[in-house]
């Protein structure tokens, strides 16, 4: 393998397990910001050795032994060595856990890094950046596009957060009794933008992250066992499961995004549809819920004709009345845009035009230009895709909607 090769190779396998390196490495030195270091150093290590020596066989547990060594080292040099290595006892071992006893005391660095970086003592915008940085090693311009705000202002909620966990001295662990619940809400927006930015990648050359979105469903899934009584998880699960479902149609052989009229439906993955609807039996009325139910009426649909957009569009009405939002008021727009036609759609696509949480959202053009395309007045319609791929992040999204905008010509 070429030293290019190798690094491309040491980039992926970084960025798949560097949650996990991270969350093991955190059980060790109890600093989440000296942890993802130390991950980064492991990292750097692979760079200079492997081009030499070759990608190991399991290259992920090459890192976690590197970070993990190193950890050890750190700790070893610290005063207190005696009673970190009495604390962390079995985590210096690089054999995985055992099973834990029962559910209440699941052991999971994972989700003990999720929940430790959503500590109330965080303010809740920085417990999300936190987590995304961490757990979906997501970059500080990828986690900055989808909270719609400055790059700046996310690199200062992740330093300040990782500042105010060590200062505080957060525990590593997964709360028990009325605090978890308590800090329930925050982890499942976490899960939730975690999902969506391996569901549809920011930024980048793939559309689609599949290792993100299977972390999101492993941590969602872990939680719906591990708190059988909360509606919101189960709500949350079904959401996940059904738009996992539709991964394998999402793109074409060479990685283009394929548009939801124009899927195959034949390659939704059906376990994923029966294992949604599962959860949604057990979901119940709050956001992750009514975007399930949502998500629902499109998995269920046998063709993209049979669906029901007058039961989406209600559905939006009700989610509006939750979690009043212009991105939400903007799906709603393309659901009555189906159930009404184009026309009705327009103006209230118009009528959000000068949001300023929408200001550089790539999908407001996009959905605009659609609906002109429809309309028939296809100058308008270009101008709009062009604007969008102007704005558009994601190499394989503005291709298409430069395709779009060609066609409107």
């Amino acid at each position: 393998m070429t030293g290019a090769g190798t690094a491309d190779a040491v980039e992926t396998v970084f960025r798949i397990e560097s949650a996990r390196i991270i969350a093991g490495v955190t059980r060790i030195v109890r600093d989440v910001g000296i942890a993802e270091e130390l991950a980064q150093d492991a990292l750097v290590a692979a760079l200079e050795q492997w081009p030499q020596s070759g990608v190991p066989d399991r290259p992920g547990a090459w890192l976690m032994a590197t970070a993990k060594h190193r950890a050890v080292d750190l700790v070893r040099r610290k005063e207190t060595y005696a009673r970190k290595l009495a604390e962390v006892g079995r985590a210096l071992e690089d054999v995985p856990p055992p099973e834990p006893a029962d559910v209440e005391d699941i052991d999971d660095d994972l989700l003990r890094l999720i929940f430790t970086a959503c500590h109330p003592v965080l303010p809740a915008p920085a417990r999300i950046a936190l987590t995304l940085r961490l757990l979906g090693g997501l970059t500080t311009p990828e986690i900055a596009r989808a909270f719609l705000v400055a790059e700046s202002t996310v690199a200062q909620r992740v330093v300040r957060a990782k500042r105010t966990l060590a200062e505080a001295r957060v525990p590593f662990e997964v709360p028990y009794g009325t605090e978890r619940s308590a800090r329930l809400s925050s982890v499942l927006e976490v899960i939730y933008l975690v999902f969506n930015e391996g569901y549809a990648a920011t930024a980048g050359d793939d559309l689609v992250r599949p290792a993100l979105c299977e972390d999101a469903l492993r941590l969602v899934r872990v939680l719906a066992n591990l708190m059988p009584d909360e509606p919101e998880v189960h709500g949350l699960a079904a959401l996940l499961e059904f738009q996992a479902s539709r991964i394998p149609a999402r793109t074409g052989p060479d990685g283009e995004p394929v548009l939801l009229a124009d899927q195959n439906r034949a390659k939704w993955h059906r376990l994923l549809v029966r294992r949604g609807v599962d959860a949604l039996h057990r979901a119940g009325h709050g956001p992750y819920s009514l975007q399930a139910a949502i998500a629902a009426h499109h998995a269920l649909a046998f063709r993209y004709e049979d669906t029901d957009w007058a039961a989406i569009a209600a559905l939006y009405d009700r989610l509006l009345a939750q979690c009043p939002s212009p991105v939400v008021e903007l799906n709603r727009a393309v659901a009555v845009s189906m159930a009404e036609g184009p026309a009705a759609a327009l103006k209230l696509v118009d009528a959000l035009a000068d949001d300023p949480a929408l200001k550089g959202y790539h999908l407001l053009p996009s959905v605009r230009g659609d609906l002109l395309e429809r309309l028939g007045r296809w100058p308008e319609a270009r101008e709009q895709f062009e604007r969008a791929a102007a704005l558009a992040r994601n190499a394989r999204e503005r291709e298409l909607l430069l395709a779009r905008a060609a066609r409107s010509g």
